[in-house]
């Protein structure tokens, strides 16, 4: 034993450096291909170079010649022109960069309506593609071949026309639900203000974020221990409790305003304008078109077999569905619905052709006032390209989560 365990001992150590051998120094060659990719790479992104700085002297050289003023101090000055709405507090005394923000919270608002809205209706009518019955086949089949061979533009003058011509006035409005009217001045609803309305909307955020994470324990322990538990009553609970906490935190005062109607007008309650009525529509609509036959691939993708298991453990249409085909069927469809995603925030630009102050009207009228033009397309450049990469980000981070992982 003692002359084995010399041996053992007298066995030399394993080469490190022979398991990773070293990279060979690059050879400055025109035969070597390496240094031939690294030369042309270098050209290109001289050449790149070049090219834009070029393009930036010749500008600002053209620019200087007709006195024409460059940079962003503009933005401090007084805009000096009205909004017709907006989120944010803002009167034409404001600096014209306040009246961009308003722009800017004018777009976000109505794009992030819009994705939620295409998204539900998308599902909707992709599945009703999918149909048994004849009917709903048809008239599911016929409004996506509609809305996406007509151009969103027609389809956002044809609704603004509708809104404003054909709908009534105040006095004949529609009026389908108490308290909610229709008519060529917008569509008017119940509106809730005071102290206490913060507290209700944040009991209501964390209600429901109690509630995704006591979801997600809950699939987590079902995995585990196969034990079985209802979350709609708890969920129940927390939507009723929580908004009465945040309204006893909150000082206990709101107040409800229900539109009336009051001579030639509405009074009272939250108005939703033609503009943005027909902008939110047209987007809604046009994106769900796509979005329908981006469900409609993901669950044909899904092979037959998996509704046939999953019906023979005794599962109804809607369960299997749900539960089994949709999330197979979402790897397929998140990718291209982020690209429509995208193209709904940058048809929202539309909005100037129906006069909804969004972001590209408020610069436009910017522009024209200052005659900053190379400044306001990059703030329109600028504004859009962070908010289709933050789209971008997020649904990336989606996809890679749902993505089936190898093993």
């Amino acid at each position: 034993m003692w002359r084995a365990h010399r041996r053992d001992r007298a066995k030399p150590a394993p080469d490190i450096s022979m398991s990773s051998p070293r990279r060979a120094p690059l050879k400055f060659s025109w035969n070597n291909p390496e240094f031939r990719a690294l030369a042309y790479q270098v050209v290109v992104v001289g050449l790149a170079a070049l090219m834009a700085y070029y393009l930036v002297s010749n500008t600002l050289l053209n620019l200087a010649t007709r006195n024409i003023a460059t940079g962003f101090a503009f933005l401090e000055r007084e805009a000096g022109f009205a909004i017709g709405e907006s989120l944010i507090e803002y009167s034409p005394s404001d600096t014209y960069a306040r009246a961009i923000l308003v722009g800017l919270a004018n777009t976000l608002r109505v794009s992030a309506v819009a994705l939620v809205l295409a998204t539900m209706l998308g599902v909707i009518v992709g599945i009703a593609r999918l149909s048994s019955n004849w009917l709903i086949v048809r008239l599911s089949s016929a409004y996506v071949e509609l809305i996406r061979n007509v151009p969103l533009l027609l389809q956002l003058l044809i609704w603004y026309a509708v809104i404003g011509e054909l709908l009534a006035g105040p006095k004949s409005a529609f009026h389908p639900l108490p308290g909610i009217y229709l008519s060529n001045r917008g569509m008017l609803m119940p509106s809730v203000d005071g102290p206490a309305v913060a507290g209700i909307i944040w009991g209501l955020v964390l209600a429901v974020v109690t509630i995704v994470a006591v979801g997600r324990w809950q699939r987590s322990s079902r995995r585990r221990t196969g034990a079985q538990s209802r979350l709609w009553p708890f969920a129940l609970m927390l939507l009723l409790l929580m908004p009465m906490v945040g309204w006893l935190v909150g000082g206990r005062e709101f107040h409800l305003s229900i539109p009336h109607r009051s001579g030639f007008n509405f009074e009272g309650g939250w108005a939703l304008s033609p503009e943005l009525f027909a902008l939110l529509v047209g987007l809604v609509t046009y994106t769900a078109g796509f979005i329908a036959e981006i469900v409609r691939a993901g669950v044909q993708s899904v092979s037959h077999g998996q509704w046939e298991a999953a019906q023979t453990l005794g599962l109804p249409r809607s369960r299997v569905l749900r539960l089994v085909i949709l999330p197979q069927a979402l790897r397929v469809i998140v990718p291209p619905t982020t690209s429509q995603y995208l193209n709904l925030v940058k048809n929202s630009s539309l909005a100037v052709a129906i006069g909804y102050p969004d972001l590209v009207s408020v610069v436009n009228t910017v522009l024209n006032q200052t005659g900053q033009a190379i400044e306001g397309v990059l703030i329109i450049m600028a504004a859009f390209m962070t908010v289709s990469l933050t789209v971008s980000l997020l649904m990336n981070w989606y996809n890679k989560r749902i993505a089936l992982v190898e093993r």
